[in-house]
């Protein structure tokens, strides 16, 4: 979760961090050779009100994610606010 100013982009966001924490891994030995982005990405705004619900979310996400995927919880989320979606495009 960030602030984002208005000045940049969720595109250029989302590069900025792709190219940043692959520079990381690569220094991490082993784990860089099975390491890789997908093509796309999510981004969703959260409401000033949400923001601690969602600090709490991202504590737990490994817990939570023991008991339902990501792709599971994704879909979800798109449904639970009307966005139309292809699977086919979702995952590479």
């Amino acid at each position: 979760m960030c602030s984002l100013s208005k000045a940049l982009s969720v595109a250029k966001l989302i590069e900025d961090v792709k190219k940043a924490s692959t520079k990381w891994i690569k220094t991490k030995g082993g784990l860089s050779t099975k390491f890789h982005w997908q093509s796309g990405f999510g981004a969703f705004s959260v409401s000033p009100s949400q923001v601690a619900a969602v600090r709490r979310y991202i504590r737990n996400q490994e817990q939570h994610h023991r008991r339902v995927t990501f792709q599971e919880e994704f879909r979800r989320i798109l449904k639970q606010h009307g966005v139309d979606y292809n699977e086919r495009y979702l995952w590479d």
